[in-house]
């Protein structure tokens, strides 16, 4: 039907063309689609009524905006919490969501799990938060949070003078302000003026109570190190050997005291003492891990010993 025509079969009122554009439209394979856009008289139709007219039947449709988030997620979904948490899938949908702060989430441990599922001082996730809100954890006792061999949390009971310090390994040694030098360790800590002998992978002794540099520990081949990533996490043992590759990361080979002897990368070692002999105290089994057949033995042991 010509053009005209259909123009005046559209309707009983007035009609002037007002556009007639041609673009080409990207989503029907770049063919020419005309848009012949009609307007009517507004004094003799409905207000707010308008006529429209596609020659090939085709519009394009608009994109819808699309929703961006703000900040961080405030949920954690239990089957994307860390397996080192040890939480039951069936113990609800959510997982306790880690605040931010100088650890990654795979990192820590939530107080939440430490009070409710490891000490159980409590039952439920709202008795947690009356307890912390109301600044009443008093408990008399004093944990260290170590891996097993198994890379899994373990809270090791601490007692005496190994709860006045703590161990922390040097991130980078920088200079500020008015060449202020100054040290920032794994734990989010900044302190000014530290003794220019500590260099960065290195491995300070911290008092608690005045926060001071105490003592130190260099890196280097002999030490006493802790695995704190990779598979061999919760490994202790001793440096052996030192593999810098340039463009790569560096390998570290470590010793057990069982005479065992595995690698693993430089990002992955925290250095824990001196010689043969840790700083700290080591939970049970010393952190040698034992094959699958040396668990079953020692299962069975236990069992005919009771």
């Amino acid at each position: 039907m010509p053009l005209k025509k259909q123009i005046k079969k559209i309707g009983k009122w007035s009609h002037k063309i007002d556009h007639f554009i041609w673009h080409r439209n990207c989503w029907h394979q770049s063919k020419l689609v005309g848009l012949l856009i009609l307007s009517h008289d507004s004094s003799r139709s409905p207000p707010g009524s308008h006529l429209q007219w596609n020659t090939k039947g085709l519009q394009r449709k608009q994109q819808q905006p699309t929703r961006i988030t703000r900040g961080l997620k405030k949920h954690l979904k239990r089957l994307n919490a860390p397996k080192h948490w040890l939480l039951d899938k069936l113990g609800g949908a959510f997982a306790p969501k880690p605040s931010s702060g100088p650890h990654k989430s795979r990192e820590c441990l939530p107080l939440i799990l430490i009070l409710r599922n490891r000490l159980k001082y409590a039952l439920t996730y709202r008795e947690v938060i009356a307890i912390l809100m109301q600044r009443h954890v008093m408990t008399n006792e004093d944990f260290r949070l170590l891996y097993d061999t198994k890379g899994r949390f373990r809270l090791h009971a601490i007692t005496g003078y190994e709860t006045k310090f703590k161990l922390c390994k040097v991130r980078s040694f920088q200079f500020g302000q008015k060449g202020i030098p100054h040290l920032n360790t794994y734990d989010g800590r900044t302190i000014r003026y530290p003794d220019p002998l500590i260099k960065p992978n290195d491995t300070i002794k911290l008092d608690l109570e005045s926060n001071k540099i105490v003592d130190f520990i260099k890196f280097d081949v002999g030490i006493i190190v802790m695995v704190t990533g990779g598979r061999n996490r919760g490994r202790v043992g001793m440096m052996k050997i030192r593999e810098k590759h340039k463009g790569s990361f560096e390998t570290i080979h470590i010793q057990d005291a069982a005479g065992h002897e595995f690698a693993t990368r430089l990002g992955n070692v925290f250095t824990i003492g001196k010689g043969t002999k840790p700083w700290v105290s080591l939970p049970k089994g010393k952190c040698i891990k034992l094959s699958i057949i040396e668990e079953a033995r020692k299962r069975l042991a236990a069992q005919v010993a009771a």
